[in-house]
């Protein structure tokens, strides 16, 4: 005698072992940190002192660095959504052409990306030291003393350093998802359009633009994600500093809880992180989907 299951039940015993990993590795932790938000503790004691919001209003009222790192992530989402996508975008076109040696330059824009980001902080750390770094020395061997900075020592131009080396890993990431969309790109109505006497221009914007709109929400959404909780190369090229200059939320959460022994107070900035990135991204995605059903 067989068991009929229904298709919807058949989906979730499918689905059951990756959600059980997921509750336990993601949605656990998430709900665990939130409760910690409400607790005063530093990591060692056995328990932990319930304080209500005195977390939060610490966060906001009495803590000066929080608000630097509100300014600093702000403005490197900004600059990660407009300069990486762009950048790989232009690539993208690029390299979609037929031209020489077209696949070994795909690999050696990817390549940055597969490296570990504490190693590009390592690697650009040395570029910008000011005694010994590449940048310092080319200045000078082109005879541009003046430019000369301590870029990372700079408080004025250590958080655009930084993201220089931040868009050197991550424009490969963007490059990789619009060619994949370029591939996408329906040949037959490329060439209908030319037939019809559609130039260059007319091609890219009736045609290819909005075939690559699924790309370009997938590396919006992905900048922003990754964009507010940059830590890893902040962490390896300055620390945060100088003078909390390049200082991050996600970084300062960080130094709260495991280094100041903070773990309420910290748990409290990652929340409000947490909150400020779902505000941006969920009213994106609605946006996204009603224009792409109001414009197909």
């Amino acid at each position: 005698m067989s068991i009929r299951i229904s298709a919807p039940t058949q989906g979730l015993v499918l689905l059951a072992p990756a959600l059980l990993v997921y509750c336990v590795f993601a949605v656990y932790p998430m709900l665990d940190v939130a409760a910690l938000s409400f607790m005063k503790w530093n990591g060692l004691s056995p328990n932990a002192q319930f304080v209500g919001l005195a977390n939060y209003v610490q966060v906001f009222t009495q803590d000066p660095v929080f608000w630097q790192a509100v300014r600093n992530t702000v403005l490197w989402t900004v600059m990660s959504v407009i300069f990486p996508p762009a950048i790989g975008f232009a690539l993208a076109l690029a390299l979609n052409q037929n031209i020489p040696g077209r696949s070994p330059l795909r690999a050696l824009f990817y390549l940055p990306v597969i490296i570990a980001p504490i190693a590009v902080a390592t690697i650009w750390r040395w570029m910008y030291d000011p005694f010994f770094g590449l940048f310092n020395a080319t200045l000078t061997a082109l005879g541009l003393q003046g430019l000369i900075k301590d870029w990372l020592g700079d408080r004025n131009v250590a958080l655009y350093a930084m993201f220089i080396a931040s868009v050197w890993q991550t424009v490969g990431f963007s490059l990789v998802l619009f060619l994949a969309g370029l591939q996408n790109v329906s040949q037959t109505l490329i060439e209908a359009s030319r037939i019809d006497g559609a130039g260059r221009f007319e091609v890219f914007r009736y045609v290819t633009l909005p075939a690559l709109r699924p790309s370009i929400t997938i590396v919006l959404i992905l900048s922003i994600i990754n964009s507010l909780k940059a830590f890893d190369i902040v962490y390896g090229m300055t620390g945060g500093g100088p003078a909390q200059s390049t200082q991050m939320l996600a970084l300062w959460a960080f130094t709260q809880a495991m280094q100041l022994g903070d773990f309420g107070h910290g748990a409290a900035i990652s929340v409000v992180l947490l909150l400020i990135t779902i505000s941006i991204v969920i009213p994106y995605l609605r946006w996204s989907r009603t224009h792409r059903e109001t414009n197909p």
